[in-house]
Formats: C-alpha cells, structure tokens, sequence
C-alpha cells in the first residue's frame, strides 16, 4: 500500500483521532506500520531508539533496576538527549494533541525498525528483548492506574481478583508467602493466574502455587504483563527473521540494518578540535597518557616506549587516535620517528612508515580525513595476534592479565572485581566507563564512554576544572543478563535517497501480525 506524504498523515491523524491507530502510550507492537517514509527518517528512527536501548543498558548495569538512581539517571539522560517522549506519562489520546500521536508514531515505528536490525542473531535477539522488557516495564511502572487497565484490558490481559471466600481459605499461605501481615493480606487484591505467566517469582519462591496456578498480590501484576510481552517479542522475532530474505533484496536498507548494532551513534572526532588542550606535542603524551588516555591507548603508548614499535593494527588504532586528540601531522612524523629509530635507522622508517602516517592524516592516497577509531569498531575489528598490542583491553585480553594491569594501576579491589565482572559478561564500554570512574575520583559519565577521544575529552575537562566532580555512588557488583551484543562500529553512508515507498520492508513485517 503506498501514499503521498499529505494523504498518509490526513489518513493517520483520523485513525489517531478516532483512538484506534494509537490508543495508549503503551504498546505490544502486535501491528506493523503502514506509514510512507524517507529513508532518513529511517535511520533517524533507528538510531533514537538505539540511544534509548543502549542507555537502558547502562543504567541497568549501573544501578538496580528496581531503584530511584536507575530511574533518575535514564530520565535524566533522556532529556539531555531530547528523547524524553519515550518515557513520558501520558493519558489516552486527546483529540487535540497531535504531538502525542506524533510520540506514539515514533515509537511504534522506531520498534520495528529495530525488530529487522536484531533479529539476524541469536545474542542480538536476546539483547533487543532484555532492554525492550527493561523500557516497557519502566514505562509500565510510570503510568497511571487507569492507563494501565486500559490497556491491559485492550491486550486482553484480564485477570479478576479471588473471592472472599478463596481468600480466607489461603490466608495462612498468602501471609507466609509474601511475608506480609495479615492485615496486608486483607486489604491487598490477590489475583490467580497460571504459574508459567510468572516463573519469576517461582524461581525466587516468592509466590504461593496450588493447582498450576499462582497467586500474586497487585502490585506483582506487572510480572504477567511482562511475561506476556516478552513472549510475544520473542515470537515476532523468530518470524522477522525467517522473512528477512524479501528484504535483503533492497540494498538501501540492508546496509544498515546489518550493521545497525554495530552503529558509533556519538562525536565524529575526524574534525573536531580539541578543546581543553590545544595543540598536543610529543613531549605531552608520556604525562597525558597517565593521567588522561583510557586503557587500550596507554597500552599501545606503553608497548611502544618499551619496544620502540608497534605493528600496522596497533599503529593505525594509536595513531588515529593521537591525531584526533590534537598531535599535528609534523609532530607526528617527528614522534614515530623518534621511537622507531631506536630500533632502526632512518631510511628504513621513511621508506615503509612515513607514507602512513600521512596517509591517516588525509595527505597520500585518497586523501580522505579518517575519523580516530570508535570503541565499538576497535572491540569489533581484528582482534590481536602474537606480537599485536592493539584492540580493547576488556575484550581481548584474558581475565587473569587484566586483573594483573588493573592492580598494577593501583585500583582498588572492589573496582577491579566490578570491571572483571562487567568485561567477562561483554559490557566492555560499560568496564571502560567504570574504569573511567574509579582513576577520576568517582566522577561520573552517566552517558558512558563510547570513544576513546571522548575519555581523553572527560578526561581532560575535569583535570582542567572545565566540570566539577561529582561524587556518585559506587555501583553494586552484580550479576548482569545482558549479551555483548552492543559491540562494533563500522561507518555507514550518511546521503540516503528519497524513498518512494515502503512495500518491500512491510512485506517483512508483516509477517509478524
């Protein structure tokens, strides 16, 4: 079905208007959009949910979800980022706003966008579902009570409370079970609802079963809703993917839909100047590497004053890296080949390095301005091999040798526990943050480190007194169910055409309903 841009949004605002098309802010997601788009807009989309996702992560890894921290940080994040539709509280569809109806599109188009992104993998799957369930239970708890049952009763999640009468027969088990007074157990709606809708509270013996059923209070409804949701995203996925082959035959779209969780979503540091220091000299690194590099650059920086070389990889990672915090192309030459030359004479390095290190610098070849590598693409990108130093620190180097370079930093116990628990469960930029945190007095970087340019930048306003410290609370370590699905970078094409119409990528989607 295909319309022009005036007749779709008349046609969407009317079903909008009539309180069909979005009828609450939440959403199961059972029906794929209908709308005509750019491709702009697509990826546009694409990426404002990705931000969302991805700060739910971190904040999950952060804090306990079930805290005021977690909720303050995402809302926090949220508004600096102008994404704060996403979690607002909002009442059934007025008529007159049209700005809601334009939050509600959004949404539901930016969830299905994702959908054909993460569906390709197993772990990409189970990460989408883990910080989809997150975001909905976190807008769940945030809606009024009406909102609520409206849309529990449009999803057909009718549950009625017990009687009086099975009340007073299980009293003694509902008081025991949820360890609440008898007064509580009284006063408190129980419902009755099949065990398998809230395995959760099964499996940590929160909940009094009889006869394949549950009993929960109220307030743990919210484990049906979930437990619903997530089986139904579960199952839309595993459809999406066996449709994936119709879309895959439009090479405007599957370019970045394949690479989407790959996507460096932050600063392009290619040509932003630095701000806090100015031009960077040769003999500014060997302090600022203390003070201000993340790990894998003091790595490399360290390896190469001890071997006065490092191969192509490493060269590349760090050199880019170097040019991105403010080392000039003459500075440049002059740094390599002052090290190399310890190891080699001179004709050799002009004959095999000099024409790199101008070629990142935009001045041989095709003279293209190469942007400093993103975490995602270095934790993505070749992994290191014997006699390699390059790549990410909390990926690629085993438990024990990390454990080892992070007490050799003098990092206390406790910090070196909690980013050994964060990188062995693939949270590495999450581990590099945390690593940020606790070598900064405990400042805190709430939107996370995602480039290594933009820990020397942290890095550099707070030393310089550009931003006060904040004192945060430590994170508790602690088991975290996330995939180290949020991994790579690679850069995608900018200039998307005009696209006429949407029937291929619905065809997908539609196979989901």
């Amino acid at each position: 079905m295909q319309f022009s841009g005036k007749a779709k949004r008349q046609s969407l605002l009317r079903g909008q208007k009539e309180g069909i098309v979005y009828p609450h802010s939440l959403q199961f997601y059972k029906q794929p959009p209908t709308d005509t788009i750019t491709l702009e807009e697509f990826e546009d989309l694409a990426l404002e949910r990705l931000k969302v996702l991805r700060l739910i992560e971190r904040a999950g890894a952060k804090f306990n979800k079930n805290s005021q921290e977690y909720k303050d940080m995402i809302f926090s994040e949220l508004k600096k980022q102008n994404l704060s539709s996403y979690c607002k509280i909002t009442l059934p569809i007025d008529i007159a706003n049209k700005e809601k109806c334009e939050f509600r599109r959004r949404d539901h188009i930016s969830h299905f966008i994702l959908r054909l992104a993460y569906c390709r993998r197993e772990d990409l799957r189970r990460w989408f579902i883990t910080q989809e369930v997150d975001l909905f239970k976190l807008r769940f708890t945030i809606e009024t009570t009406q909102a609520r049952n409206a849309f529990m009763k449009e999803n057909n999640l009718n549950y009625e409370p017990i009687e009086d009468e099975e009340r007073e027969r299980l009293k003694n088990f509902l008081y025991l079970g949820f360890n609440h007074s008898i007064q509580k157990v009284n006063a408190v709606k129980f419902y009755k609802v099949p065990f398998i809708e809230v395995l959760d509270l099964v499996k940590n013996r929160k909940v009094f079963l009889e006869k394949g059923h549950a009993y929960i209070p109220e307030d743990d409804l919210i484990i049906t809703v979930l437990s619903a949701y997530r089986s139904h995203l579960s199952h839309a996925l595993a459809i999406t993917s066996r449709a994936l082959p119709q879309l895959e035959e439009d090479t405007r779209l599957i370019s970045m839909l394949s690479t989407l969780h790959q996507r460096y979503i932050g600063t392009d540091y290619a040509n932003k100047k630095p701000n806090f220091t100015g031009d960077v000299t040769p003999d500014q690194i060997d302090n600022l590497s203390k003070t201000s590099f993340p790990l894998c650059m003091r790595n490399l920086h360290d390896t190469l004053r001890k071997n006065h070389h490092l191969k192509y990889n490493g060269r590349l990672q760090y050199g880019l890296f170097l040019k991105g915090i403010g080392l000039s192309l003459d500075d440049a030459l002059r740094f390599w080949r002052e090290e190399f030359t310890k190891v080699m004479d001179v004709d050799k390095f002009d004959k095999q390095y000099t024409y790199n290190i101008r070629y990142n610098y935009g001045k041989e070849g095709k003279r293209a301005n190469f942007s400093p590598y993103s975490c995602m693409k270095i934790i993505t990108s070749n992994a290191p091999g014997p006699g390699e130093h390059h790549g990410c620190p909390f990926k690629h180097s085993d438990q024990s040798h990390l454990k080892q370079r992070l007490q050799g930093l003098h990092i206390s116990s406790s910090a070196v526990d909690n980013i050994l628990d964060l990188s062995s469960r693939g949270h590495y930029q999450i581990a590099c943050t945390r690593y940020f945190e606790t070598t900064h007095n405990e400042t805190t970087v709430d939107q996370g480190i995602s480039h290594p340019n933009q820990y020397f930048e942290e890095s550099q306003k707070l030393l310089t007194g550009v931003v006060k410290n904040t004192k945060v609370t430590k994170p508790v370590p602690r088991s975290l169910s996330s995939i180290s699905s949020q991994k790579s970078s690679s850069e995608l094409e900018d200039n998307f055409e005009q696209m006429d119409d949407m029937e291929d990528v619905l065809s997908c989607l539609e196979g989901i309903k």
